[in-house]
């Protein structure tokens, strides 16, 4: 029973709100490295949240992570998750999450927020 409505709630239009700490994902990691991996961070959190498989990421967020430099990401980023129906036929799965940085990258006091629900 808890598998169908987790099914179900997978397959729904869902706009969602996240801070995401890079510094605890990226501890110990080569500077050279840093920024690319936040990037597959991101992406592997975005999977994880939404349980979709198709993950992309928009132009803005990676302007957001490579900001200052590839060695010097920052620590926290908020980010705004969106999961979307595909509409691509070739498709494999029926939806996909878009990954962007948020407008309001302050941090004091917000945790995970529903911005919009279908």
């Amino acid at each position: 029973m808890l598998q169908m409505v987790k099914e179900r709630r997978s397959k729904e239009v869902v706009t969602r709100e996240y801070t995401i700490n890079l510094h605890k994902k990226l501890h110990s990691i080569k500077f050279k490295s840093k920024a690319p991996r936040a990037v597959k961070e991101i992406r592997a959190f975005a999977e994880k949240v939404m349980g979709t498989k198709d993950v992309r990421l928009d132009v803005a967020l990676n302007k957001a992570v490579w900001s200052k430099g590839i060695k010097n990401v920052p620590n926290k980023l908020r980010i705004v998750i969106s999961r979307r129906r595909n509409d691509d036929e070739d498709a494999k799965e029926e939806m996909y999450s878009f990954v962007t940085a948020a407008q309001d990258q302050s941090l004091k006091g917000k945790g995970t927020t529903v911005v919009q629900d279908s």
